[in-house]
């Protein structure tokens, strides 16, 4: 029998996320997406308390324990947990996060689980995509089917390489490069193996998505969150997540065809 959004809320407060990616990629920008929302965020400790000092960009830069929360005042049905650094090479904040992947999956306190985990991957730094970071998680971090989703975030760095290929190519008019660009930045993402590679580690992700242009405003993160609501399996965390994200639309008529 199928639940209900209001039986799902019973069970579950929250949409809980654990972000991952090294600096600059661009994590805080793609929250304020996911939560309709130009503010800073808040960050509360675990205890519950506000903490004063937080700054634009503070979910980028990797600087709080991985236990406190990340919560957007426009939607805060949404809970984020920044990973804290170990993308930088520090093996105790890795270890941190090891054991909050492992305690937060499996935890018998339904509205402390993590229900998703998106790795943030910039594409402005395509060549060297995968670190020591990326190989190390994928690889020793066990996520007790927590689904990971890869996003590959800054994907039109990609298509400003691709259009400058192709302007160094004779006889292109404006609409073939116009046309032309976005083909070829997906080539270039495929022929740099990125997403293959991931596939062979022990622990590789669920899925991936592409995102770009999240600066610009008409641009949501409708693709992420299917994706992520896919990825979810579980019927009543799929619903969790639509009742909780507020800018697609498109998501929540899907859903309700599909039930």
């Amino acid at each position: 029998m199928s639940l209900s959004a209001q039986e799902v809320r019973g069970m579950f407060h929250h949409f809980r996320i654990l972000v991952v990616g090294r600096a600059n990629a661009g994590k805080t920008t793609l929250l304020q997406k996911v939560c309709n929302t130009t503010e800073k965020p808040t960050i509360f400790d675990r205890e519950g308390d506000e903490i004063d000092d937080v700054v634009q960009g503070s979910v980028d830069r990797g600087d709080h324990d991985i236990n406190n929360e990340v919560v957007f005042r426009s939607n805060r049905g949404f809970v984020f947990h920044d990973s804290c650094g170990f993308e930088a090479g520090g093996e105790e904040e890795f270890k941190m996060m090891k054991q909050f992947v492992s305690e937060r999956a499996s935890t018998k306190e339904l509205d402390a689980r993590v229900h998703a985990i998106w790795y943030c991957i910039p594409m402005d730094e395509y060549h060297r995509a995968i670190t020591t970071a990326e190989e190390r998680f994928f690889s020793e971090c066990d996520t007790n089917n927590v689904p990971v989703i890869a996003v590959f975030t800054k994907f039109d760095a990609l298509s400003a390489v691709a259009l400058g290929e192709l302007r160094s190519t004779p006889g292109l008019t404006r609409k073939d490069l116009f046309e032309g660009t976005p083909k070829r930045a997906e080539e270039i993402f495929a022929n740099a193996n990125i997403w293959g590679r991931l596939c062979e580690t022990q622990h590789p992700p669920r899925n991936y998505v592409c995102l770009a242009n999240m600066n610009i405003d008409k641009v949501d993160c409708g693709p992420l969150l299917e994706c992520t609501t896919s990825a979810l399996g579980d019927e009543a965390l799929q619903m969790l997540l639509i009742s909780t994200q507020q800018t697609n639309l498109e998501l929540c008529i899907t859903y309700a065809v599909k039930r």
